[in-house]
Formats: C-alpha cells, structure tokens, sequence
C-alpha cells in the first residue's frame, strides 16, 4: 500500500470516528461505542504477547488490575492524580510481566497458559484478601468530582471517548511499529519455530519478555481508563478468569498476530454480549461466556486462522471471480 493511499485511508477513518459521537448521542449507545473501542484496546494489547509473539497467556486481568488498582489507591489514599497513577501501574505491570514471565517463558504451550492463569489467580486472592487499602472483595469505590479533567473524570461521555480514540490509535501505531522492526521479525521467528529462532542466535526470553512489557503496559494502561470510567473496581470484575479468556478468545476468533483481528473479534463479542443483555436481561448467568464458546467453536471449525482470514479468503476469491482477465484471459 502506497503512503498516499494510507494517508486518505487514515483521514477516513478519523472523519468516520469524528462523526460517531454526533449519530450516538444517546448516554447509553455511547457508553457501549467507549467500551467497544477500549476492548478492541485491550485485544490489541494482549495480541503483541499472543499473537505476534506467540505466547498465549491467560493472566492479562492481572496487569488490568495493577493498572486499575495503582491509579485508584494512590487517588484514595493520597490524591494524586489518576494520569500520574496510570503511568506508575503501567511501570508495576511491566515489571510484573517480567518478573512472571521470567519461569513462565521457559514453559510451553498450554503450561504456559496455566501458569499465567494462575499468576492472576494468585493476584486476586492477594486482593480479595487486603480489606484496608485495596478494599477485599468488596472492590473500591472512586470518589465522583464531576467536571475534573486533570483527576481524569468528566461527565460528558465524549472526553471518555476522545481518551480510549487515542489509546486505540497508540496500540496501534506501536503494533504496526513491531511487525516492521527487527524485534517483530524476531517474535514471529521465535511464535513459528523456537528451536529454529533460538539456533540462529535469538536470545528468546529476551525478545518474550520486551513483548510481555510492552503488551503489560498497555493493558495496565487500559485498566486504569476503566476504572476512571465505570468509578468502581472489584478483583472479580477486573482481575477474575473471565476477563483473560475473553481478551485471549478475541484474538483467537479475530485473528492472531494481525491488527484488524482483534479489532474484528472484540466488536464481534462486544455487540452480541450487549445484544444478549439487552434481550435476555439478568435471567441466565453465564449466557455470555456461553455465547463466547459456541462463537470459538464455530470459527476454529471453518477457519483456524481466525475471522480475518476468513473474510481475506473471501475477498480475493470474489475478486478473482469478478475479474475480467481471470485465468489469463480476457473477457
């Protein structure tokens, strides 16, 4: 793709992003458009260690909750302000992310995933049991200040909206940034052949643990706009199970290792879960991560690659169908 071509296709699509808030004026619709954008974020995020890297791990709730948490205490307990928590959980996450993956790169395939798994199980017992100054079970509470930009809250929904456009964007530009660097050719090598990437030279816990940083700090990032978000965090909400598998499944249903898959599955899984709740209401719990399995089983049985390829496949084969010198001939 020519630079010219992704300049126009760049200014379409911050002109369509410009004119959303003005068709969904509804509270409502626009509280459901910010959380579509920020779990799109959150995919993205994870995508850089399961996807481009190849590490399927199972425990990205722990970096939202140290994100989450970081900014939230320091607010309650000292006042400071949520954009500076944001970056000290960011830095907590990274170093955590380190530190876990450090036994846990050894590991491979679904050992792996446990042993995230139950790096973030080991986190919310931590909190649920830490009453005093991360609330326990109960979950913490932040304090409503209405218009206060620079404590990061606002009771428009657009300033939220403005915020989760630009991380979006950032997780972006940073995704396509690794898939053209030397360190992105380096994560592929090491997600396609380990032995192979490690044989000509690839230090592989050096390389795992940069992608393992890079997608903490992100996700850490995105915990603490949530919690500015909703005002309210709980360790079962933000660092329980479901969370992981739900960030791994949108990848895995999107399509891993690219950018538009995860974007794809997180809309995917967000709007039929909205759907869902808004028809079904609270009568089945549950339903949701139901709908998630069926959704996976489905897409693994048609195209293991994810809804990505699936809709590349399509294209091309309806491209050449379409085409007046198919097979070489002239129509």
């Amino acid at each position: 793709m020519s630079p010219r071509t992704e300049w126009i296709r760049g200014i379409i699509i911050l002109v369509v992003l410009s004119l959303l808030p003005l068709i969904f004026q509804n509270p409502y619709t626009m509280s459901i458009l910010i959380l579509l954008f920020l779990y799109a974020y959150f995919a993205l995020s994870w995508n850089i260690l399961g996807g481009i890297a190849g590490q399927l791990s199972l425990g990205h709730s722990a970096y939202v909750g140290i994100g989450a948490y970081t900014s939230t205490v320091l607010f309650l307990q000292w006042g400071i302000s949520p954009w500076i928590g944001m970056i000290v959980g960011a830095i907590f996450a990274a170093f955590a992310a380190i530190l876990i993956g450090f036994p846990c790169f050894k590991l491979r395939g679904a050992y792996f995933s446990l042993a995230t798994l139950a790096a973030a199980m080991i986190l919310q017992i931590i909190v649920e049991n830490t009453n005093n100054l991360l609330g326990g079970p109960r979950g913490l509470e932040i304090t409503l200040l209405k218009d206060a930009p620079w404590q990061f809250q606002y009771t428009n929904k657009l300033f939220y909206y403005v915020i989760v456009v630009l991380l979006f964007f950032s997780v972006i530009g940073v995704t396509r940034w690794i898939l053209h660097s030397r360190i992105g050719y380096y994560l592929n090598a090491i997600k396609n052949d380990q032995e192979a990437a490690q044989s000509l030279g690839v230090n592989l816990t050096r390389y795992k643990s940069i992608a393992a940083a890079i997608s903490a700090i992100f996700t850490a990032i995105g915990g603490t706009f949530y919690a500015q978000f909703v005002l309210y965090i709980n360790p079962e909400k933000i660092i329980g199970t479901n969370l992981s598998i739900q960030l791994a499944v949108m990848c895995i249903i999107g399509g891993r290792g690219t950018i538009l898959g995860p974007i794809l599955g997180a809309v995917l899984l967000v709007v039929s879960a909205e759907l869902l709740h808004l028809y079904m209401g609270g009568k089945m719990i549950g339903l949701d991560i139901m709908l998630y399995g069926i959704i996976l089983m489905t897409v693994i049985r048609f195209e293991p690659q994810g809804i990505y390829v699936l809709i590349r496949k399509f294209f091309n084969r309806f491209t050449r169908s379409t085409s007046p010198f198919r097979d070489g001939r002239s129509s």
